[in-house]
């Protein structure tokens, strides 16, 4: 199912999200500085964020035995001794989990570390909870018979698409932005 988001006010240009069916794990796919310890998958319905949790995964084999309270425990472990930024993410669907940040790791950011591993796991929680999306940008073509027989029709011809945008909020803003370059582009004399 597509939306149509966005038509220019001559109604000769407009823009659609589409779901994205096809995009891939952003945790498998792109390079990643955060790490993630799966708590709990809900008896194996959800698989772990990730396979090997990490530098600190063997510690949180030990403290897990009391999986609840040993996420405080493990937290206050991982800041003290590790100087380790650590966010916890316990989402309506899918597994719990620790995202966690080493701190030499963080130096060079440019952002807040607690902001990096938040849009770290917003990527992950939008591909698991399929909030992927691309934008079609399509353009009115009116075609004329070449005898000038008959009535002359429009139909819309697509001339950009980008696929691969998590969440909608950012696809959104995508696709408004990629239509504003295709109709500022036709408003520039040649």
């Amino acid at each position: 199912m597509s939306e149509t988001i966005a038509t220019t006010d001559d109604g000769r240009f407009r823009v659609r999200l589409v779901p994205d069916e096809d995009a891939r794990n952003p945790r498998e796919d792109f390079d990643h500085l955060a790490h993630v310890i799966t708590i709990d998958t809900h008896l194996g319905q959800y698989a772990p964020v990730d396979k090997d949790g990490g530098p600190l995964a063997e510690a949180w084999e030990r403290m897990n035995w009391n999986r609840w309270q040993g996420i405080d425990a493990f937290t206050r472990w991982a800041r003290i001794f590790h100087n380790a930024i650590v966010i916890e993410s316990r989402p309506a669907q899918g597994p719990v989990s620790l995202w966690y940040l080493m701190r030499e790791d963080a130096e060079d950011l440019g952002v807040l570390p607690e902001a990096y591993l938040d849009a770290e796991r917003a990527e992950y929680e939008a591909w698991a909870e399929g909030d992927v999306y691309g934008y079609v940008v399509e353009q009115v073509v009116d075609w004329v018979r070449a005898d000038g027989q008959g009535a002359a029709m429009a139909t819309w011809e697509e001339i950009d698409a980008c696929w691969g945008h998590y969440g909608l909020e950012w696809a959104t803003a995508e696709a408004e932005r990629a239509l504003a370059r295709h109709t500022d582009r036709r408003a520039v004399p040649a």
